[in-house]
């Protein structure tokens, strides 16, 4: 193999395809990059057995061939030789040389041969989605997702895909995250996407206004936007039927500015750390106050803010860090909540329109 090409694009392609390259692994080769090159383009692809990335970039190829270079060399040798073009050649013995400017390596390479075949998934066209929609509802539910590994299925999220809307659900037991968007989709589907890859995926996503192909199987996902291809296998397992925990109806509604919420959230939790934990005091007041309690070894702490408070006035226990995660996540100048006692769910919703659903289950006070 024997190609040149821009130092900018190789470097941003490396650390594209990179972001599915495994640090340690018993088959060597996974722990580098494909490069494939012919006609007059590279291709790079990293794998990890259960998501593959793929992007091509423009070359002039003198010679066609593909190797496997480990990524961590590869991309910090290549971030570092100065801008221009960038040469890789391998010789006869499998070492590969990679040089720019005046400055040139010699690495052990590895034959494209040990590197393993990515998954033919057969997957038919789902639906195109902007990526604009797609990276704003996975940033608004991916905070809930489970990080136990005892409950499979809750460690990715759910998309529903239906003919006229997609619904992205993420839960881990203690919160619910759910947005829906509408869209035009091919074909009705329910899968489960692993958090990693949707993780990558919204750092791969071009500019808002771009398409995103989805394709998807009862097995794989395969996701196309602009130079890359993600394919990754699905996870197998049945999620909540969340519809049965979203409550109906409340008896205590509350219209509050966000930021005065996470603010007084955010003094509350100076006094609690990893080894003194205590749930913060909610009091919603129909006086149009709330006010929030907390108290540990550290010390304790009472603050207040102004709210719209209807219905009848209830205390309640949160753990603050799931309280803030959903109220960072709305990205919305006023939420709602919606309260039906001490012990049930608390429904979080824009005070306009329907851009989300979260759910925080209360923490029961000890001596409730």
């Amino acid at each position: 193999m024997n190609i040149v090409c821009d130092k900018a694009l190789l470097s941003s392609a490396i650390d594209g395809v990179s972001k599915a390259v495994t640090l340690r692994s018993s088959i060597p080769a996974l722990e580098g990059i494909l490069l494939k090159a012919e006609g007059f383009q590279l291709t790079l692809t990293g794998y990890d057995l259960e998501m593959g990335i793929t992007t091509t970039i423009e070359a002039n190829v003198r010679q066609a061939g593909e190797i496997v270079l480990s990524a961590k060399l590869l991309g910090d040798m290549v971030r570092r030789l100065p801008s221009g073009e960038v040469s890789i050649y391998t010789n006869e013995s499998g070492n590969a040389t990679i040089k720019g400017g005046v400055a040139e390596f010699d690495i052990l390479a590895m034959s494209a041969s040990d590197y393993p075949d990515l998954p033919t998934p057969g997957a038919d066209h789902t639906l195109t989605i902007k990526a604009g929609m797609l990276r704003g509802m996975i940033e608004k539910t991916l905070y809930a997702v489970s990080q136990d590994d005892k409950k499979p299925a809750h460690t990715g999220e759910l998309f529903a895909i239906e003919e006229d809307k997609l619904t992205v659900v993420a839960l881990d037991g203690y919160r619910l995250a759910i947005v829906e968007r509408p869209v035009q989709a091919e074909k009705h589907i329910r899968i489960i996407i692993p958090a990693k890859t949707l993780t990558e995926i919204n750092k791969l996503l071009g500019d808002d206004e771009d398409d995103v192909r989805i394709s998807a199987n009862r097995r794989f996902v395969v996701f196309n936007s602009g130079n890359y291809t993600i394919l990754s296998r699905l996870i197998e397992g049945e999620f909540l039927n969340y519809a049965n925990v979203i409550p109906n109806g409340c008896k205590t509604r509350v219209v509050l500015e966000t930021r005065d919420f996470i603010d007084t959230i955010e003094r509350a939790s100076l006094i609690i750390t990893e080894r003194l934990k205590n749930p913060l005091r909610i009091l919603f007041d129909a006086s149009g106050k709330v006010t929030v309690r907390c108290q540990t070894n550290l010390g304790k702490v009472v603050d207040e803010f102004s709210a719209q408070v209807e219905g009848d006035p209830v205390e309640i226990g949160f753990n603050n860090r799931y309280l803030l995660d959903a109220l960072r996540n709305a990205r919305c100048e006023k939420v709602v909540l919606e309260l039906s006692g001490p012990l049930s769910p608390v429904k979080i919703l824009p005070e306009e329109g329907e851009d989300f659903i979260y759910l925080v289950l209360p923490v029961r006070f000890k001596n409730d």
